[in-house]
């Protein structure tokens, strides 16, 4: 069905995230690829004036180590990338960049915050040039 699979990766949420895998890998077409972003927030530059270089370049470190990780524990057919800045935009610069022709991701039931700032799957959704599936 899908040549190029962008999945959103939050990797606090491993569950989740095997399940989005599951159901990229069944909407695949033979010799297609999936790829798993995920995207470290930036902090504020305030904040990160004052924390160690080396810190910064641990937490991604460990951030792909962490998606490398479960990448390999889904049989390890899968590409995995890191991205820093706004989750929306790193997720739908990777799926510009790789061509992808979905975008999945998981989201979590909206609260009253999201009514003001927006959740990323709803930004995914508005912007993206291909199409979303959205899970819960």
């Amino acid at each position: 069905m899908y040549k190029s699979i962008l999945v959103g990766v939050d990797i606090g949420h491993k569950d989740l995230a095997k399940a989005l895998i599951a159901k990229a890998r069944a909407l695949r077409d033979a010799g297609g690829a999936v790829r798993l972003v995920y995207v470290l927030e930036d902090i504020p530059a305030y904040i990160a004036a004052e924390i160690p270089r080396e810190t910064l370049d641990t937490r991604r470190r460990d951030a792909l180590a962490d998606l490398r990780a479960l990448a390999a524990a889904m049989d390890g057919d899968l590409e995995a990338e890191v991205r820093s800045g706004a989750a929306a935009a790193g997720i739908l610069d990777a799926a510009d960049e790789h061509k992808a022709d979905l975008i999945m991701l998981a989201s979590h039931r909206p609260d009253l915050r999201d009514y003001f700032i927006g959740s990323t799957a709803s930004r995914v959704v508005r912007h993206a040039q291909c199409s979303v599936l959205v899970a819960r």
